[in-house]
């Protein structure tokens, strides 16, 4: 049996410009981190020739082109496994909820999968393959972060270049301007999940009138990261989330949602600075900077809301136990 552990991610500025319709005509680029919430997938060799997959629902079946989940039937196909498997995800934040769920799973699948082979593979390599899979082999109207921030973990500044490339470059800064970040940051979920495709179908439809708009989230995720890197104050990191914010919801109409604008009115009025919904839109997870004297009086104020606490996490998808 394998078992991988695969983060989650928070993306604070950039989402959007990762898409080919951006970033096949000029740079993108997102500041992400990856946090101590995970998928994990559990992979062993399953008794006869079927095969049994477990996630929100279980599939038993003969052969891989039976198999109903579209990236777990991709990932056997890419890697050309032939005898029966059983396949088991859990995870710790719901599905469809801004966290890049989906391409954790597929990343952590396949790493899974290449250590049941006995192969090590790169976070580059597993990045690459996640992004064909989703991308390519699917047809998902999503863009690359999510996968590269999952395999490669930590803190980052994720360049997405016209020929295709991508540079991942960890955020050089103090470890204590790290830790004090991430202090300052609240996570609460609304309590909605939402499929993620039909917001980013649309902002990929109207990328070209919407260029500015990602421009401009590109050019706030370096300043975010320069906050961090230049020694700034962190503070200022608080008001360009919300720049970044009141830029993102000018993208596409059905990011935000009248509960969403009345619970982030209602943070920024209890203290916050500054924060943002994560993920494409339309529900998950809300993100809040608040300097650590006020954070009681948000937590009071958002009380209706359940919050997630969370830690940064340095490492990517990686295989956590091997049994025979």
């Amino acid at each position: 049996m394998i078992i991988t552990r695969t983060p989650f991610r928070i993306s604070f500025s950039g989402g959007g410009s990762d898409l080919k319709a951006f970033w096949a005509e000029e740079p993108g680029a997102v500041l992400s981190t990856a946090i101590d919430k995970y998928v994990f997938l559990a992979v062993k060799p399953h008794f006869g020739d079927t095969w049994r997959v477990s996630y929100s629902r279980t599939e038993l079946v003969d052969t891989v082109a039976e198999i109903h989940h579209p990236i777990v039937r991709e990932c056997l196909t890419l890697l050309g496994h032939k005898r029966g498997l059983e396949i088991v995800s859990m995870a710790d934040l719901p599905a469809q909820s801004g966290m890049g769920s989906s391409s954790s799973f597929t990343v952590g699948l396949l790493h899974a999968l290449y250590a049941l082979k006995g192969q090590v593979v790169s976070a580059e390599r597993l990045a690459a393959e996640a992004c064909q899979i989703e991308i390519e082999r699917l047809g998902e109207p999503i863009g690359k972060q999510d996968q590269y921030i999952a395999a490669y973990g930590g803190l980052q500044f994720i360049q997405f270049q016209p020929d295709g490339t991508v540079f991942v470059d960890p955020v050089v800064s103090p470890l204590a301007t790290r830790q004090e970040l991430n202090r300052r940051l609240l996570m609460f979920f609304t309590g909605v999940t939402r499929e993620a495709k039909q917001v980013l179908s649309r902002q990929q439809a109207n990328t070209a009138n919407r260029r500015p708009a990602l421009r401009a989230l590109v050019d706030i995720a370096r300043r975010l990261r320069d906050v961090l890197t230049l020694g700034a104050d962190l503070n200022q990191f608080g008001h360009l989330l919300h720049e970044a914010w009141e830029v993102k919801k000018s993208v596409e109409t059905s990011i935000t949602t009248s509960a969403v604008d009345e619970a982030y009115a209602r943070g920024r009025a209890a203290g916050a600075l500054g924060g943002k919904l994560l993920g494409a839109g339309g529900g998950g997870f809300v993100l809040f900077y608040c300097e650590p004297h006020r954070q009681e009086a948000l937590r009071q104020e958002l009380r209706d809301l359940t919050e997630v606490p969370f830690r940064f996490e340095p490492q990517g998808s990686k295989v956590v136990y091997v049994d025979g």
